[in-house]
């Protein structure tokens, strides 16, 4: 369909909570979908939520078999996430780098929980209900924060573990910017 804009961190709308979808089957609904893979597919990412290009609706999409950017995580399914409800099933948190592709070229060390289930519903109106842990779980996490109106360095407890994605990983510096998300 289209490749949108990507907002970058600064923008005051990327601070704002999206809002429920009222109607999943929307022909409008569909149409930002096509848009958001799109612009993930030509970013590089591995998930976008609908706030980062302009568009305040609880929306998310992620998902991918291999990644430039994260060579060593496992494949997640591609996913159409509308209206999710992420829920911890445990405590236990684990810090990983993250990237953004609304912070481009910058990595940061973020605390996510392990192990978590979300629920929502597809473009379809279909339930979706999952357990997931590992890259999994912290993509869906990353982007449903987007949905609330926080960025992964907002998640940081030490800014000293933030920085230019050439300069923390120089051995990725020929491939594609690792630090995009």
């Amino acid at each position: 369909m289209a490749i949108r804009a990507i907002l970058r961190m600064g923008d005051p709308r990327l601070l704002e909570a999206a809002k429920p979808v009222a109607d999943p089957t929307a022909p409008a609904i569909r149409e930002l979908i096509a848009d958001m893979f799109d612009t993930m597919a030509a970013a590089g990412g591995v998930g976008l939520a609908a706030p980062q290009i302009g568009v305040g609706l609880q929306v998310v999409i992620f998902g991918f078999e291999m990644s430039e950017r994260y060579p060593h995580a496992e494949p997640v399914p591609p996913t159409i996430l509308l209206n999710p409800v992420i829920t911890p099933l445990a405590e236990d948190e684990e810090s990983g780098w993250e990237g953004c592709l609304s912070v481009p070229g910058l990595r940061g060390e973020v605390p996510r929980f392990t192990r978590i289930r979300y629920r929502g519903v597809d473009e379809g109106g279909k339930a979706i209900d999952r357990a997931v842990e590992g890259f999994h779980a912290r993509v869906v996490q990353h982007e449903c924060d987007h949905l609330l109106g926080v960025l992964y360095p907002m998640r940081m407890r030490d800014m000293s573990r933030f920085g230019f994605t050439d300069v923390l990983f120089p051995e990725l510096a020929g491939s594609a910017d690792i630090g995009a998300r």
